[in-house]
């Protein structure tokens, strides 16, 4: 396998090519490691790259299989980690300026897990100021850049976890999704991308915003995605909120196929705009699920409609706690973090608890919803990569912080906690990449990735790489 086979290889390939000794630690960090210096900083995909720490774990890595030593399952095998994520010894610095050089001492437990299972971190992600939007820029990185159109909007806030996917850089990447950030830069960078159920994969520290965080892997295949999920699943006790359930073999049960569910196609949650040509390509999507034995019916929302308000109340709410930064750091801020915060100044507790009753109420929809309902399928996204320069494409509404506005498919699922998924669907004739989204009920993640392993099976796209 050459180096570039080797850095678009995945992870279970990888992993046993390695335990078979077929391809050495070293040989396949090495390879990534060149096409990441190749490339950079041209996509500008890392906020820190820890290109010699890497190399060392590879020799330990190599001199582990050599020695005849048990081997976790990602030995040997690179991953990176969003720079919102707690990485000991590694800048944290979550796309700010406020935090230029804070170096935690301990790693958050989805990096812990994914090094104990023999991974190999690379280093850190891009993403937007604090996490604050689905665009790929920040104050302090600057633009991550599409890896399909050079300017454009990768997707965010997980934006270089999405580029590294699509580029190359390894197999295995750590994204988190608060509104779609998972998601979003899946369907920008043509990639799978799974937000699991809320609690699947235990989040620290917890965040301050009425959980919706969830963490989450991206991947160029549903497999790989199946793999780190069940490294980095399972309950943890630094997060209260992590779910009991240790994680199933979910690799183990992605080909079993999805005949007999009951899936609801939805083209707008009953208010969404969307691009006719993003439309179109998700229509089709949608209709191939007849194909895999699935009753497809079109399916009203009646949740959907309520989301705008309430999402457009809680979302400046829930960063207030930067606004006390406002004095010193303004003019060196996102200017539309700073609008986004300045939006919810002066809202009264009263205010808050109304909007988040109606959140609660919200959320309840949602999952009475799918009692009648196995799957749902919506777009990821309205539109397909702008100018990464712009909070909204051209021909959109203008605002000065609401980039929500393309993106109403995604947050209603992190406020419910259901587990969904943005699964490449498409090109648009500028060649720029669509995402279908699969929700699933709540805590039937299995159901989503065996979902999108069966649309991967029928409308493969892994080997469609960017012209890089």
């Amino acid at each position: 396998m050459n180096p570039t086979e080797l850095c678009f290889a995945p992870a279970h390939v990888l992993a046993g090519m390695i335990r078979r000794k077929e391809v050495s630690p070293r040989e396949v960090v090495g390879a990534v490691l060149d096409r990441v210096a190749a490339l950079e900083p041209k996509l500008n995909a890392f906020a820190t790259l820890t290109a010699d720490a890497a190399r060392a774990a590879a020799v330990r890595a190599e001199a582990a299989v050599m020695a005849g030593e048990t081997l976790g399952p990602l030995h040997g095998v690179p991953f990176t980690i969003k720079d919102l994520m707690e990485t000991a010894g590694v800048p944290t610095e979550r796309g700010t300026l406020m935090l230029k050089g804070n170096v935690p001492k301990t790693d958050a437990p989805t990096v812990e897990r994914m090094k104990r299972a023999g991974g190999i971190m690379l280093g850190k992600t891009t993403t937007s100021e604090y996490g604050w939007t689905g665009v790929s820029r920040s104050p302090l990185t600057g633009i991550t850049h599409n890896p399909w159109r050079h300017g454009f909007n990768a997707g965010a806030s997980s934006a270089g976890a999405g580029v590294a996917a699509a580029a190359g850089y390894g197999p295995l990447h750590q994204g988190s999704d608060g509104a779609g950030s998972i998601r979003i830069p899946a369907h920008f960078c043509g990639v799978f991308g799974l937000k699991p159920t809320f609690g699947r994969i235990p989040n620290w520290p917890v965040p301050n915003n009425d959980q919706v965080s969830h963490m989450g892997p991206m991947t160029r295949t549903v497999a790989d995605s199946a793999l780190m999920l069940k490294v980095i699943a399972g309950p943890h006790p630094w997060d209260h909120t992590s779910l009991e359930a240790p994680p199933e073999d979910y690799p183990a049960k992605l080909g079993a196929g999805i005949r007999g569910l009951r899936v609801a196609y939805s083209p707008d949650l009953g208010h969404a705009r969307v691009d006719p040509e993003v439309a179109s390509l998700v229509e089709g999507a949608a209709r191939a699920f007849a194909d895999f034995g699935c009753a497809v019916e079109d399916a009203a929302t009646p949740f959907g409609p309520d989301g705008p308000e309430i999402v457009r109340f809680l979302w400046p709410g829930h960063i207030q706690g930067l606004a006390k930064n406002l004095p010193e750091w303004e003019a060196r801020m996102d200017p539309g973090l700073v609008a986004c915060i300045r939006a919810g100044m002066g809202r009264s507790q009263s205010d808050y608890l109304d909007m988040r009753y109606r959140k609660l109420r919200y959320v309840e929809q949602v999952h009475r919803f799918f009692e009648s309902w196995d799957l749902l399928l919506t777009p990821s996204v309205s539109v397909a990569a702008f100018p990464a320069e712009r909070l909204q494409p051209a021909h959109w509404p203008q605002h000065p912080w609401d980039w929500i506005a393309w993106a109403e498919f995604s947050y209603p699922f992190n406020f419910s906690g259901n587990p969904a998924a943005s699964i490449p669907c498409g090109f648009t004739s500028d060649g720029l990449s669509v995402g279908l989204q699969i929700v699933g009920r709540r805590f039937a993640d299995t159901t989503v990735l065996q979902a999108a392993a069966a649309f991967e099976a029928a409308r493969p796209w892994a080997d469609r790489r960017p012209p890089l």
